[in-house]
């Protein structure tokens, strides 16, 4: 395997980035948290001292250009620089922990099992990087922005590996599902882009949701409690049948594998006006379609049961990348090929969820997802191996060797 002397250092660099988005902020501030812009500019100015042409615009997404040195049909890789919100994600202090004995790791106030977390049995002797335990890692995705860089880092010192145009972009906001809403398309010539989004070693994935949000702004009828027999809607009761009537046999704790979900994700108001938001996921596009048409169903019969005035709007998110992914099969050939190479045993997975490759797919650029050796993402226990990441950048390499002619 080759040498990466810098994949750690970059890494640990990237997590002191507080780039914890923001949804509520969506629409009103791109990106939504400052430290997001501070670490794209910082990756900006490295990618400009490797040499790379660079585009930092109004979209907030770096893109970057390594030309070419043989022929070969140009390739596009994606990370995106944000982390979730689902637990405190800013002030990280990452924590790496250099021949790793094989037992659980006692972090502040948490602990990461080893009998709950079996992967880590693969990487005894190694190093494992985690957070101090009050904050995320950062691994989704910064693990797949270091990869990127690493690998680029490593082509640019070492001139005499063939490759076609290399592209590079680093996306924000893709937690909060708003990453890709100006994404510069006109500054992508690849029709194959990776995005190294990805979980546990050997994972690759080139399905996902199809994802909508669903408002439901419902308007009651108010008057004084005392005097309200006959005369008042409670706009926040109907709010509350609305979640009560949704399958909960169709919800994220119910589901797996295929299984599409309904989930209420906000509620508030007060008797008079309430605002609900309803997820929607599914693989099927007919089942997306149907759970559409149900919600708005039931926002029509809530309505006449209660008594209010509710009005529906349906924001699509992503959309499953399979089908664009299948038009290009050359995308996942090359990443087979290039994995067997390395002796990486590569295993297909469902993602359930999106990436910034779903908005891709979307516009017809394939966009397989690819490890990048992060575990327990979202989460205070999550953790990443850095022989993971070093494997992650020689997939990468080994994919750029598979596009030249």
């Amino acid at each position: 395997m080759r040498k990466f002397a810098d994949l750690l250092d970059r890494f640990v660099s990237y997590t002191a980035f507080d780039t914890m988005s923001n949804s509520a902020l969506c629409g009103k501030k791109r990106p939504t948290a400052d430290g997001e812009e501070e670490l794209l500019l910082h990756l900006k100015s490295e990618l400009e001292a490797l040499g790379l042409e660079v585009y930092y615009g109004k979209e907030k997404v770096v893109a970057g250009k390594l030309k070419g040195n043989s022929d070969g049909e140009p390739v596009a890789f994606m990370a995106h620089v944000d982390t979730a919100d689902d637990v405190p994600g800013n002030g990280v202090k990452a924590m790496v922990w250099p021949d790793y004995d094989g037992s659980d790791i006692v972090l502040d106030g948490i602990t990461i099992e080893r009998k709950t977390n079996p992967d880590l049995g693969n990487y005894i002797g190694g190093t494992i990087i985690t957070s101090s335990g009050d904050t995320l890692l950062g691994a989704d995705d910064k693990a797949g922005v270091a990869i990127i860089m690493e690998a680029l880092g490593y082509l640019v010192s070492h001139p005499e590996i063939r490759h076609p145009d290399i592209e590079v972009f680093f996306t924000p906001d893709e937690e909060t599902g708003s990453g890709m809403s100006e994404f510069p398309y006109e500054k992508m010539e690849s029709r194959i882009c990776y995005t190294f989004d990805g979980g546990r070693e050997g994972e690759v994935e080139t399905e996902c949701f199809n994802a909508a949000s669903v408002r439901f702004s419902i308007h009651g009828t108010v008057f004084h409690f005392g005097d309200a027999r006959g005369r008042m809607h409670n706009a926040l009761t109907a709010a509350a049948h609305i979640v009560t009537a949704l399958p909960g046999s169709e919800s994220p704790e119910a589901t797996d594998g295929r299984y599409g979900y309904y989930c209420p994700t906000d509620i508030k108001g007060t008797a008079g006006e309430a605002e609900l938001s309803v997820i929607i996921r599914d693989f099927s596009e007919e089942n997306f379609e149907r759970r559409l048409k149900a919600l708005q169903a039931l926002a029509e019969s809530i309505g006449l049961l209660h008594g209010v005035s509710i009005e529906t709007d349906a924001d699509i998110q992503y959309r499953n990348m399979a089908k664009a992914n299948s038009q290009r099969p050359e995308a996942l050939e090359a990443v087979y090929k290039a994995a067997e190479k390395l002796s990486i045993k590569l295993e297909e997975t469902l993602i359930r969820g999106g990436t910034d490759g779903a908005a891709l797919a979307y516009n017809g650029i394939a966009s397989p997802n690819i490890f990048t050796g992060a575990h327990n993402m979202h989460s205070l226990t999550e953790w990443v191996a850095l022989e993971a990441m070093e494997r992650g950048t020689e997939l990468m390499l080994a994919i750029i060797e598979e596009m030249v002619r």
